[in-house]
């Protein structure tokens, strides 16, 4: 089966290609950078690049006809810090993209052609110690007003006979980026603790049960809308903490309080302060398991690595 992937050089996607390749799927790749397209992997039959901004029209389009499955993962980062310019552009890298991809969509034949559109937990706001499934309400902050536009863009796929399918990532753990790539160095100098007061929900998943997860969702056609990609175990932020401490063998009683980060992060502090209690309901429902549902087994498993 031929995927054709946005996104697919970043920490995330990178990761993915490489475990979509083992799992033998074909995967055309778009990037922007003509070098990263000239660095495939030397004798690798199955994995091709184009050379095009996902954001613009462009030859690019015309690739798309063809393959079965979108997987779209383009984004600017969020863990910037959140200048006006620099939100405009997490807006535009996920907003465009998508309306790009969508109209380059053929009709569908009646073949299981599926868009797999990243979004994420943002979507549902901030709410506190509120259980949050598929069917909770939309939050109305920047993250969540992002999702929900995001999510609108790739709907339209349906009008083309597309299953669409919204994945709403949680916080990715994996090895060489996201959030342990900033957490790790600082618990290895010894200075790492809790967020603020620590008692803010923190819902992630491995990185490897993120790739399952997706694959799962390609073999099952009758998932569409909405899926929280999210451990089935959340953790209060000093839990994750405590965790990553024991695995690095180091302390984790130095706080960063709430007012030195927002200093720091400015709006983005929010994300690590607030924080959302989310669960996978439809991937558990429908008989999904996943292989790092604790929070220590999956760093164990990624400082090990």
């Amino acid at each position: 089966m031929k995927i054709f992937m946005t996104g697919g050089t970043g920490f995330i996607g990178g990761y993915l290609t490489n475990y979509l390749l083992k799992e033998g799927y074909e995967i055309t790749v778009l990037t922007r950078s003509a070098q990263r397209a000239e660095k495939a992997p030397e004798g690798e039959k199955k994995v091709s690049y184009v050379v095009g901004d996902p954001t613009r029209p462009g030859p690019w389009q015309q690739v798309v006809p063809g393959h079965k499955i979108i997987l779209n993962l383009a984004g600017s980062s969020i863990f910037s810090r959140w200048t006006e310019d620099y939100k405009k552009e997490i807006r535009t890298s996920r907003i465009e993209t998508t309306r790009r991809l969508v109209e380059a969509l053929p009709p569908s034949q009646g073949e299981g052609e599926t868009l797999l559109n990243a979004s994420a937990i943002g979507y549902y706001g901030f709410t506190g110690e509120e259980e949050l499934t598929e069917q909770a309400p939309a939050g109305s902050d920047f993250l969540a007003t992002l999702c929900q536009e995001w999510e609108k863009e790739a709907m339209k796929a349906k009008d083309k006979g597309w299953r669409v399918v919204l994945m709403r990532f949680g916080l990715v753990l994996g090895k060489g980026g996201g959030l342990l790539s900033q957490l790790i160095p600082v618990f290895k100098k010894f200075l790492g603790g809790r967020l603020g007061r620590g008692e803010q929900w923190f819902s992630w998943i491995h990185l490897e049960d993120l790739a399952e997860a997706i694959i799962f969702l390609i073999k099952h056609p009758t998932i569409e809308g909405a899926v929280n990609l999210t451990s089935s175990h959340p953790v209060r932020q000093k839990e994750l903490a405590r965790a990553l401490g024991r695995v690095l063998k180091r302390p984790s009683f130095f706080p960063l309080p709430a007012p030195i980060l927002r200093i720091f992060l400015g709006e983005l502090a929010a994300i690590v302060l607030h924080g959302q209690k989310v669960y996978p309901a439809i991937l558990l429902a429908e008989g999904f398991t996943f292989r790092y549902p604790l929070i220590e087994d999956a760093l164990a498993q990624i400082v090990k690595n």
